[in-house]
């Protein structure tokens, strides 16, 4: 489901990781990142193994499983692959598609230079981060 760069530029706009970038900014980025689509149960993200990038989510959904044990959802607007990326460590879950998915990805390397190049989404992103940081602190205890 390739869009086209207007299309996929609204669809930008329309999430909340992006909000605060102007439309010029929207197509950088939209130029940037790659669209890659992810059959039912496709496994994106491993485990304990090399991460392989930054991923937003424009349709579809991936279950966030620990261990086996199944943590969270997301769905569109939601992204994932960050922490790796800039811990430089293996993912701490796996990734699974439970619907078909439709994402943008930025390559690992990329990760750091587009943030300092875009700090409305690297304020953004933190934010989301500290809420799911709060709310794992919340499952916890």
């Amino acid at each position: 489901m390739a869009l086209t760069a207007q299309e996929l530029v609204d669809m930008l706009s329309s999430l909340t990781l992006f909000a605060d970038l102007t439309r010029p900014q929207l197509e950088q980025v939209a130029h940037k990142m790659t669209e890659e689509s992810f059959p039912v149960g496709q496994r994106i993200l491993r485990q304990g193994f090399t991460g392989t990038g930054f991923y937003v989510i424009l349709d579809g959904e991936v279950a966030v499983k620990i261990d086996g044990e199944e943590r969270a959802r997301l769905a569109k607007g939601d992204f994932f692959g960050e922490m790796s990326i800039l811990l430089g460590e293996p993912p701490v879950a796996d990734i699974v598609t439970t619907r078909q998915l439709h994402v943008l990805h930025l390559g690992g390397p990329e990760l750091e230079g587009f943030l300092r190049d875009h700090p409305q989404v690297m304020y953004r992103m933190l934010k989301a981060v500290a809420l799911r940081l709060r709310n794992a602190s919340r499952w916890r205890s």
